[in-house]
């Protein structure tokens, strides 16, 4: 007999059972809503004049940091405190879901970190919602900034369609299969 860790089997005081803990749904939505934000605002500052696109790219900036805080505790919970749950499907499903969810933290992270390198290797400064600068940590190099911006915007467009299909897998599940994992993650 094996004894699985309380994490698995039992729900923490107040959490209904077959649910994921409080912060792990807060860093799941605040994640989501980040990444479609930080993606609209890439997206749309082409269509605005160049002084609100500005604002625009220091709030991506900003965003982009605080992303990197929630993905960072977000890793963090789940590998010390957040809630495991039983896989909710079998065999390819689950398989797929799986790679999933790690195809969409490994994306994460290197956009993270393709987001810093873009910024310094263009010689720009930036800061976090004015509060203070993140100091360059090499001298520009403009072919780099462009190869790496290159390379951010592939893996945005990249993120965008895996949260996609992950959104879509979790509607078909709510609505079709009607088995109930979409309620795992969502708050209240």
């Amino acid at each position: 007999m094996t004894i699985q860790p309380a994490a698995m089997t039992a729900a923490p005081t107040g959490q209904p059972a077959g649910r994921y803990d409080r912060t792990t749904i807060a860093l799941h939505w605040l994640t989501a809503g980040l990444v479609v934000t930080l993606f609209l605002l890439a997206e749309g500052w082409g269509f605005v004049p160049r002084d609100i696109r500005k604002a625009g790219q220091s709030l991506h900036i900003s965003l982009g940091l605080l992303l990197t805080v929630v993905l960072i505790a977000r890793l963090a919970w789940r590998g010390t405190q957040g809630r495991r749950l039983p896989p909710a499907t079998g065999g390819l499903q689950h398989l797929a879901a799986k790679a999933a969810h790690h195809a969409l933290y490994l994306l994460l992270a290197a956009q993270v970190v393709l987001g810093f390198l873009f910024r310094w290797a263009q010689g720009e400064p930036f800061q976090f919602f004015g509060l203070f600068d993140v100091p360059a940590a090499f001298a520009p190099d403009h072919d780099l900034a462009d190869t790496i911006g290159g390379l951010h915007d592939y893996v945005a467009w990249t993120i965008i369609i895996l949260a996609g299909l992950h959104a879509a897998a979790a509607l078909l599940h709510h609505y079709a299969l009607r088995d109930g994992v979409l309620r795992r993650m969502l708050p209240g």
